[in-house]
């Protein structure tokens, strides 16, 4: 038996143990630093050291890294995480732990990077250049990374599916950004459109076409010609609209409220919905001749929490654009924490405006752990559990206070409370 792995059985500290229903491997570990991540596979009995020193194996360029931070090793089907005497520690939920057990899925934090392990992972990770826009490296977002730069010189409709706030906008950015189309890029949200406005927005109108029209007016088809055209939720375009817009996507012919004559339009559409265009089928809301020209190609964008690692880079990002509102701001370990501990349901833009609030709540240039406030009511996604005498250890560095300590455990003052109750029956028994 090695030093490391007498250390990890001593007991120093706190351990916190990942519940989840299924176990196994091998497990993707990625690991993800402010100015990009990296991933790793690891299989039974395999080891990896995370740190910024020529000795890691898994080497990031954090300086708030310490050289050999932390060791990950895989025993009896989980993942052992041990804090190697780190100077800024290890952590989880905006505590600092001295050891971690990874069952199934499990996020932790070291210096300013984000680690994300999780098992059942068998797809090769794709390799692909950046495309503009698009922030992160895990795996989930390196696939979309791929599919944008595998379409983006062809003429097919892409379709994106994704929930509200996952970035469709900048995918179908750079989907028209790589094309090296020579129009331009026209977003148009038809979700948005009044059913009586939708015609006129899209395929233009001639003056006198009705009243109020003293000037002709080109549509979004034709202001996109030799471009691309953006319609997001496209969902939500009514019945009426949709037999018009299927007849353009076949034939490019556009004819104007109001012209003689239709004009021929070279244009890629890119359309993006939240929600299954396929069950709007199903229900009869959504034209099955049109949903299957539109989705020719469909990317899946995913959301925040299927792309943890790519938390500090992102934040980092989003923190530069506010810099001249709120100046330099830096999240320490334990505010990170608590961000990747967050379940995202409002994702990237839920994400920024977290970020926005904390930046005016804080003082000085650090982030702390209580700057970070989400207002989302959907409680976060919990891997893992805190035993009930970490908990009173917990509760007694917080002298007490019971939503201080919530606070810095990333989880309701009735979970933290049900731990505390669990210590008192077992003291009792």
């Amino acid at each position: 038996m090695d030093a490391d792995t007498r250390s990890f059985e001593a007991g120093n500290g706190p351990t916190l143990e990942v519940e989840c229903p299924r176990c196994g491997g091998p497990w993707v570990v990625e690991v993800g630093a402010p100015e990009g991540g990296q991933a790793r596979i690891l299989g039974q009995g395999e080891r990896l050291v995370i740190g910024s020193g020529e000795l890691a194996d898994v080497r990031v360029c954090d300086p708030a890294v310490s050289q050999r931070h932390c060791l990950l090793e895989v025993r009896d089907n989980r993942v052992h995480v041990e804090d190697l005497g780190s100077r800024n520690g290890v952590y989880v939920g905006a505590m600092r732990v001295a050891r971690a057990l990874v069952v199934d899925a499990g996020v932790f934090v070291v210096g300013r990077t984000s680690v994300v392990v999780r098992s059942g992972y068998t797809q090769e990770i794709p390799k692909a250049d950046p495309v503009p826009g698009l922030v992160g490296s895990s795996a989930a977002i390196s696939r979309v990374v791929a599919e944008i730069r595998r379409h983006a010189r062809t003429r097919a409709p892409v379709l994106l599916q994704g929930e509200s706030g996952t970035g469709k906008d900048v995918v179908a950015r750079a989907l028209h950004q790589l094309s090296k189309r020579q129009g331009g890029y026209v977003p148009l949200n038809v979700g948005a459109l009044p059913e009586s406005l939708a015609d006129a927005e899209l395929f233009g109108h001639r003056r006198g076409a009705f009243t109020g029209a003293v000037h002709s007016r080109s549509g979004a088809f034709e202001q996109a010609h030799q471009g691309s055209l953006f319609l997001d939720e496209i969902g939500d375009l009514p019945l009426s609209i949709q037999v018009k817009l299927l007849r353009v996507v076949e034939d490019g012919s556009v004819r104007a409220l109001g012209a003689s004559n239709p004009v021929q339009v070279d244009v890629r559409i890119v359309s993006a919905s939240w929600a299954k265009l396929d069950e709007r089928v199903a229900n009869g809301s959504f034209r099955a001749d049109l949903y299957h020209r539109l989705s020719t190609v469909v990317i899946l964008i995913p959301p925040l929490r299927q792309r943890k690692s790519d938390i500090p880079e992102l934040s980092r990002s989003l923190l530069r654009r506010i810099r001249a509102e709120v100046g330099v701001k830096e999240l320490t370990s334990a505010a990170l924490s608590k961000l990747v501990a967050h379940n995202w349901p409002g994702n990237v833009r839920e994400l920024s405006s977290v970020l926005y609030r904390a930046s005016m709540a804080s003082e000085g240039t650090e982030i702390q752990a209580d700057d970070v406030q989400t207002t989302s009511t959907a409680e976060p996604a919990r891997s893992v559990q805190l035993g009930p005498a970490d908990a009173a250890r917990l509760l007694e560095e917080s002298r007490g206070n019971v939503s201080h300590a919530a606070r810095l455990a990333g989880v309701p003052r009735s979970t933290f409370r049900s731990w505390l109750a669990r210590r008192s029956s077992e003291s009792e028994s």
